[in-house]
């Protein structure tokens, strides 16, 4: 089967400000229990996803293009740009800033525990 993504546009995304697209690479049914998202993830200009907690599962982050600011568990503020990986573990709190003027774009993986 072939088929374009599936697009979701989120406001104020587990808190955070402004607008986020969910390009959803593969739906929850389709990840048959093994993860929860599978998306492409746009960040608008000035937006962000909201500080948040995994539990149960764990959620690394892509940096594709853009800027942005990712706040680790601990609360560590560290600027990320294309390349870098965010690796968040079971249990952990973390969240991503977009505070420019161009998309920050990522790929993101909720993965299940065991």
């Amino acid at each position: 089967m072939i088929r374009k993504t599936m697009d979701e546009t989120v406001h104020n995304a587990r808190g955070g400000e402004g607008s986020v697209v969910f390009s959803h690479i593969l739906s929850k049914e389709e990840l048959m229990g093994h993860a929860n998202v599978y998306a492409k993830v746009t960040i608008k200009p000035h937006s962000s996803i909201g500080y948040h907690q995994h539990v149960g599962n764990t959620e690394p982050y892509y940096i594709l293009s853009g800027k942005g600011i990712f706040t680790d568990h601990d609360g560590t503020r560290t600027e990320v740009s294309s390349g870098d990986v965010c690796v968040i573990q079971v249990g952990e709190h973390h969240g991503l800033e977009n505070p420019t003027d161009d998309d920050l774009v990522m790929m993101a993986l909720i993965i299940n525990e065991g």
